[in-house]
């Protein structure tokens, strides 16, 4: 098993729509996708947990578990800002809807660990601080249906 590095590999887009209902993108949506990985400084989020149950029974002290609903984590992109243009807080403004598409294994086509989420912006805001470091602008999403999972970059 090959181990690799996400950073210049990884490729995160911003999609409008997506014809399939079950998220799968075509390879022209996939190519017409806003590629945003390098103005990307910082993910958090896009995964899916599971609020697990409790199952407890007189017969033991152990208390088992079993699985629960899903739901998605808190999931936000921070990009660096732009000090000519403003085209992130106009394309993601706040109840933007479409699809964050992470090609974990990068976007050629028939590759493995494609991730698509339908999301909404839930905000998009500068973040100031005296520090020294770049402008950035933190985008907030909902992630607000089931997302598709490790599927392959659609091929031609």
């Amino acid at each position: 098993m090959a181990r690799f590095n996400r950073k210049g590999v990884t490729k995160i887009l911003f999609a409008d729509t997506i014809a399939d209902t079950g998220y799968m993108p075509t390879l022209v949506e996939v190519t017409g996708a806003e590629d945003y990985t390098k103005a990307i400084a910082a993910v958090d989020g896009f995964s899916i947990e599971n609020q697990e149950i409790d199952t407890p029974d007189m017969d033991s002290t152990f208390v088992a578990k079993i699985p629960g609903d899903d739901s998605a984590a808190d999931s936000s992109l921070t990009f660096y800002e732009d000090d000519t243009t403003d085209d992130i807080e106009t394309a993601l403004a706040k109840g933007t809807t479409g699809f964050i598409i992470i090609c974990r294994k990068g976007k050629a086509a028939s590759t493995a660990g494609m991730d698509v989420y339908p999301v909404r912006v839930a905000s998009n805001s500068a973040t100031i601080t005296a520090d020294n470091e770049a402008a950035k602008i933190a985008v907030r999403f909902s992630i607000t249906d089931r997302p598709l999972l490790n599927a392959t970059v659609p091929a031609a």
